[in-house]
Order: structure tokens, then sequence, then C-alpha cells
């Protein structure tokens, strides 16, 4: 029996996927496995016995990776499971700051004077005239899953819509639009682009990406869509951009102080993967990788250690060692079994820059022993016999 527990809400639809093997748990001490969406796992003691965490979303920015694996526990997240929802709000943003929508709604909303509104309308409406996208060149940076689907829904709406991603993967690069430009940098998107929409993960090299020293670069009146994570932007270099006049429209996904109230500024409370299909969506593929992995030793879509797919487990016994990135690891492995006369029916090892993963089907049956002898190697972190 696997224990969970959830420290948000999860779906349903994803939880009804664990199955009868699998119950949920309120104390986190002994919980295999934990679930999560946005609260935050850095400030928790995660006990000895949790062997994984899921995120039911992208980001992972709330959980802390690297302590993680340290402690031998395998980070999941669900890369595209909510892509179509932030596609869609990507979109509605460009609409939103293309035309004074949200101005004219407004207006509506507070009109109070006697008369005739839809008089009054047809002499007032030309305050929230706006432009349309057709024709417009949209810069993408970041072609994964969710700036594929914004780079191809762009080109039906008419748009020139320009590329950048010198990491992007085989897969992306086959559902991506032969129509979209290729950009050889990012200060091409910034010198070129109407429209600039971030689409990509919050690490070192990209925080503060756009900053002074890019939107330099930009035209004026240029429009940013930020529906990745809020320390892309240099917040005090934006809102000078806006109050210049560099920047049209800052369309964010992310409220901050610094953000909120700014003439020019489109701020959103966080809507993008809220939608009841990204939410099940997520649900479903969380809980899907958290199977995998307990009960097969399989990892898919982990962000602290590699993927590794040795299918379902069959009789043969399965022992599965998280361990560093280092040399003569694989051959510590295999003299040790042996050393105690055990073949070794199958292996796979992949690695992921410090760290490594191995999955070993044996002819035998393994004691404790055998693996509190594995977990005693240098540089092993963790030793499962599934």
């Amino acid at each position: 029996m696997f224990k969970y527990h959830c420290l948000n809400p999860i779906a349903k639809v994803g939880l009804e996927r664990l199955g009868s093997d699998y119950q949920e748990t309120e104390n986190l001490a002994e919980a295999d496995a934990i679930l999560v969406r946005s609260a935050s796992v850095h400030e928790l003691e995660l006990g000895e016995n949790l062997k994984a965490i899921a995120r039911a979303g992208a980001g992972v920015n709330n959980i802390p990776l690297d302590k993680c694996a340290e402690d031998g526990i395998v980070v999941f997240n669900t890369p595209g499971a909510n892509a179509n929802g932030v596609k869609e709000l990507v979109l509605a943003g460009m609409l939103l700051a293309a035309r004074d929508i949200i101005g004219g709604i407004n207006w509506v909303q507070e009109y109070e004077e006697d008369g005739d509104i839809a008089k009054v309308t047809e002499k007032k409406k030309s305050s929230f005239a706006g432009t349309e996208l057709m024709g417009k060149k949209l810069g993408v940076i970041g072609l994964g899953a969710i700036g594929v689907m914004v780079a191809n829904a762009a080109t039906h709406l008419g748009m020139d819509v320009y590329g950048f991603d010198p990491y992007m993967s085989v897969e992306s690069a086959w559902q991506l639009s032969r129509s979209i430009h290729h950009a050889k940098t990012m200060d091409e998107i910034f010198k070129d682009c109407d429209y600039i929409s971030l689409n990509v993960p919050a690490v070192a090299d990209t925080k503060n990406m756009i900053c002074k020293n890019s939107l330099s670069l930009m035209k004026d009146g240029v429009v940013i869509l930020n529906f990745a994570r809020d320390i892309l932007v240099n917040s005090e270099d934006m809102v000078d951009a806006l109050l210049t006049g560099k920047v049209k429209r800052y369309v964010t996904d992310f409220p901050t102080k610094e953000m909120t109230g700014v003439k020019g500024a489109i701020v959103i409370p966080h809507l993008g993967a809220s939608t009841e299909e990204s939410e099940d969506n997520c649900a479903v593929m969380v809980c899907k990788e958290v199977v995998n992995f307990l009960e097969h030793g399989n990892i898919v879509n982990s962000v602290n250690f590699p993927d590794c797919v040795m299918g379902k487990k069959g009789e043969r016994t399965r022992i599965t060692i998280l361990h560093r990135n280092i040399p003569t690891m694989l051959s510590q492995f295999t003299d040790f079994f042996a050393s105690q006369n055990i073949n070794i029916h199958t292996i796979l090892n992949k690695s992921k820059e410090k760290y490594a993963y191995t999955m070993m089907e044996v002819d035998a049956d393994v004691e404790q022993c055998v693996e509190k002898a594995l977990s005693a190697i240098k540089g092993v972190l963790r030793v499962r016999k599934v």
C-alpha cells in the first residue's frame, strides 16, 4: 500500500488513476509521494519515507530541487498538460493589448449619466480604438509546449511569427509550423517585433532577461506578454518603459506590487492554467507519473533526475538506484552483484547533470542486506527494490 499527501486539491479524475493500492494520508511523514500545485515545499520537513514529489503544473520554483535530489526524492512536473489553457490566455492577452477592450467595458460599467447610452456610445467609442493583430510581427521566445502552440495559433491570426529557442526539442520542432521564421538571436526579436511573448522557464540565465538593456533594443510601442514567470522581467525597468511609452502594453499573469495599477500594464491574477481542462490534464498526468515510478521504478518528466524507462515490472527483481553522476558507479554496482553471485539480466543507466539513475533486473530475490550494502557505496543517494 502506497500513501500520498496532497498539499493542494488535485482533480478527482487524476486521483482515480491511483487505484486501490493508494491511500491518502494527512501525515506528511508517512507519505511515499506528495502531490502539489502551487503550495510551497521549501519550508516543509520531508519524511525519510518520501520518494517522490509530483507537481501538477510545469513550474517547480516552489520545490527545493537540489535538496530533494540529495535526499533521493524524485521531483516530477507535467509539461504540456496545461499548454492549451495558457496558449489561449496569451492570445487573449494580445487582443486585450491591441484593442482597449478593458477600457471600453469599464466605461460602460461606470456610465451613470441619464440618456441613451447606445447613442452616447457612438460618440465615445473612438476613445477606445485600437489596432489589429493581422500583419503584426510576433516574436516567441521559448518554443516548448506553450511557445509552439502560441506561435502556430498566431499564424492563423495573420501574424508574421518569429521564434527563438536554441534548446528546442525534436518533438517541438516537429510540431512547429513551417511558416514560423527562425530567429538566430533574441536581439533579432527585440529589434524587429511588435509583440514579444516570453515562454521560457525561470532559471539563472533567464532572470531579468527583459531589462533596461533589452528594452532599449525594442521598437517604441512594443507589446510584451509574460505568461511564464514574473522574474523574467525587471519590474522597475518595465515600469519606466511603460511610463515613457517605450512599451505600449505589458501583459502579465503575475501580479506584483510594482506592476499593479501602472498605466499600460494589464495584470492578470495567474489564470494561465486555471481551466477545468488544464487542472484535469495535470492531475491525470501527475498521477500516472507517480504510479509509473512507485510501482515500476520508471522516471518520466522528472526535473531533478534523468528520464529512465524500463517498462512494466515483470517477475524478475527490479532494483533502482538514485546516485551522483560520477565515474565508476556502474562498475561498483555490477561488481557487487557479481560478488553475491547474482546475475544481472537487464541494466539501464541515464544521467542528468549532477545526478544519475540506474535500473537493474536481476535473476534472484534481493534481501534487505543487499539494499543496505548498495546504499553504503559512496555517491549513492537511495536504493529501492520495486
